[in-house]
């Protein structure tokens, strides 16, 4: 059984496997062994994805821990990581439409017991290793900036850096919206933070420290219910990666996955196509 399910991960791959550069044979004598194909290889780095587990874990005999390296740096050298996420919000975008007239935007820490470029002392699991996400989604909750970092840096000091992310989908999304809200919870209530959002002609909705403000009271619930989406994913529940550029490719497929998900969920209520399932339900 697939760890995600087929109706998913088949468009996901297609996509994925269609932005990648083609490769050409610098061997001389033309005699590599012969090559893994890269649908096996895909697959196997989603089941490292969701389930956590090591290369040598989820190698076997069509595919071995090395190729699973080599094949992943090979990706990221590409940027198809970040291709395949820029697809999925497209896609979304043109099909149902990203909310993006309203942001929420908060920090969320896990576990990185292997230490790395992105991992730090967790203030709030006994100064032991960990990695924060700075995360951005829109009003529904579709993830559009995930930016890691490490867990004993504040979330509003990774505001700047995750809103120049975000500024930088109006090349695949078009313009953005001009004057959008974006709500934050009450470790953002700083003057830095407000004096930036003005700058960048963003209506700050902040709740206040000191006073108890419910989670369900504006849009900040949405953010939340993303880092569950995010944290469902065993390598980003438990980062294990040591350099960035490998976090950052786990987490713009699991943004990938996500962002499709929610398509094909809320397509099944605005569109009718033949063979259309009885629900909207994922198997």
């Amino acid at each position: 059984m697939p760890v995600v399910p087929s109706l998913i991960i088949v468009p996901i791959r297609e996509e994925f496997i269609a932005s990648l550069p083609l490769r050409v044979s610098t061997h001389p004598l033309g005699c590599h062994r012969r090559r893994i194909p890269d649908e096996v290889v895909f697959d196997k780095l989603i089941e490292v994805l969701v389930s956590g587990m090591g290369y040598e874990r989820v190698a076997d005999t069509t595919c071995s821990a090395t190729t699973l390296r080599r094949r992943r740096d090979e990706w990221i050298a590409a940027g198809a990581g970040e291709a395949l996420r820029l697809a999925a919000l497209a896609a979304y975008d043109r099909m149902v439409g990203l909310e993006l007239e309203r942001l929420s935007a908060d920090g969320c820490q896990t576990k990185a017991p292997s230490g790395g470029e992105c991992a730090g002392k967790s203030p709030v699991d006994r100064a032991k290793q960990g990695v924060k996400r700075s995360q951005l989604t829109e009003a529904y909750g579709i993830p559009l900036v995930a930016e890691p970092a490490p867990a004993n840096i504040r979330d509003h000091t990774l505001l700047p850096a995750t809103l120049d992310r975000y500024n930088d989908l109006a090349k695949t999304l078009g313009p953005l919206p001009d004057q959008p809200v974006l709500n934050l919870d009450a470790g953002y209530d700083y003057q830095p933070v407000y004096t930036e959002l003005d700058t960048r002609g963003i209506t700050a909705k902040i709740a206040k420290r000191g006073e108890q403000t419910p989670l369900q009271a504006d849009g900040r619930w949405v953010v939340e219910r993303t880092n569950s989406w995010m944290n469902n994913f065993g390598k980003l529940r438990r980062c294990t990666e040591r350099r960035r550029v490998c976090v950052e490719f786990f987490i713009a497929l699991a943004a990938a996955i996500i962002t499709i998900r929610s398509l094909i969920r809320r397509a099944w209520l605005l569109y009718r196509w033949p063979n259309r399932p009885r629900s909207p339900r994922i198997r």
